[in-house]
């Protein structure tokens, strides 16, 4: 039995606990509900539990190397605080990897708890096992309520500073446009995001030309952006007009992180990501537009396939080498429950 880590994808709903070894075999995955209401303590306790109940299972035939947890906030990598967590009331300023730590019984030289953003783990998960498998240098963005990001250099997270690198939501593409939750106006979020693609909705309602939004709305509880898009592939020229727009803003963000970081490849995930068709091709005509660097290294269609010629294993990699990628998640949800179980595997 392989050497393995648990990975930890802490979210407002589900709390996931997963083993995983250090092949990338999923061992075992257990999810609970995240049950805010009854208090940080109380949800550090249920993730504990099933730390040690994984750790207590498989470490009968291989070594335990730590526990990687992927939050939703901004985490001091240096003290392992848990310093702003917009969706987690009472967590600001919160000690939680001491607290783990305490709980598991971990002492100095063992096993080690890795704190890292979500959407950070997620980068390092895609690059381990998923759309940029083998690709050294590449970055992630998560497109849901908000905009996520990570940045892989050279097989490891790149934290900057103090581990807030990859704030990419919070990119200005509009000068004086919607007010942002941090405070700034017109951040890529507000213009990509499902939350996004929701505001321009109700938007285009508002104006009285878009009656197919305007039922769907009002008779859908759940109205959002798969929705929007459902009507999308429909032909609905407002819903359409919303993910143009949608892509268009996407591609003006993209250009500027390929401008700025010229890396091998960028994956999008997170759930609007799943709206591909519908928002990739003002994607890629704005960002052919915009970026100098992509203009020259942009592959001979969207996707990087050469038309009429069955690729080898060797031109796949000569192309990704010398083109820019830009492509889809593969793993899905499990992204960060990989990518933690990798960083702490990398720490240990």
């Amino acid at each position: 039995m392989p050497d393995f880590s648990i990975g930890v994808d802490l979210g407002g709903t589900n709390l996931r606990i997963a083993a995983v070894s250090t092949e990338g075999d999923l061992l075992e995955k257990v999810t609970l509900s995240t049950k805010l209401a009854l208090g940080r303590d109380h949800v550090i306790g249920e993730m504990c539990d099933a730390i040690q109940s994984l750790t207590g299972k498989y470490n009968q035939t291989g070594k335990f190397l730590g526990a990687g947890i992927g939050f939703p906030g901004i985490v001091d990598m240096q003290t392992g605080m848990l310093r702003k967590a917009a969706n987690f009331p009472g967590w600001e300023n919160y000690a939680a990897r001491a607290e783990i730590e305490r709980r598991l019984g971990f002492a100095k030289n063992e096993a080690r708890v890795v704190l890292e953003n979500d959407a950070r783990v997620a980068a390092l998960g895609e690059q381990w096992l998923g759309a940029a498998r083998g690709v050294s240098n590449m970055a992630v963005l998560t497109l849901g309520t908000g905009i996520g990001g990570g940045i892989v250099l050279g097989g490891k997270i790149w934290h900057g500073m103090n581990g807030m690198a990859g704030e990419f939501g919070h990119v200005t593409i509009e000068p004086e446009g919607h007010p942002c939750g941090c405070g700034n106006r017109g951040c890529a979020e507000q213009y990509a995001s499902a939350s996004a693609i929701v505001r321009m909705a109700r938007e285009a309602i508002a104006s009285g030309e878009a009656p197919s939004l305007a039922k769907a709305a009002s008779s859908d509880a759940g109205f959002g952006a798969k929705s929007i898009y459902n009507l999308a592939i429909q032909g609905d020229e407002p819903a359409r007009r919303i993910f143009k727009n949608f892509g268009r803003y996407l591609g003006l963000l993209l250009a500027d992180l390929v401008n700025v970081l010229n890396l091998e490849m960028y994956v999008i995930g997170g759930g609007a990501s799943s709206a591909w068709d519908a928002y990739a091709p003002s994607m890629f005509e704005e960002l052919r537009q915009r970026s100098v660097v992509y203009a020259v290294t942009a592959p001979t269609d969207p996707l990087g396939n050469s038309p009429g010629k069955k690729e080898t294993a060797a031109d796949a990699k000569a192309r990704i080498e010398r083109k820019t990628i830009i492509t889809r998640a593969l793993l899905g949800s499990d992204a960060g429950l990989y990518g933690a179980a990798r960083v702490a595997a990398l720490a240990g």
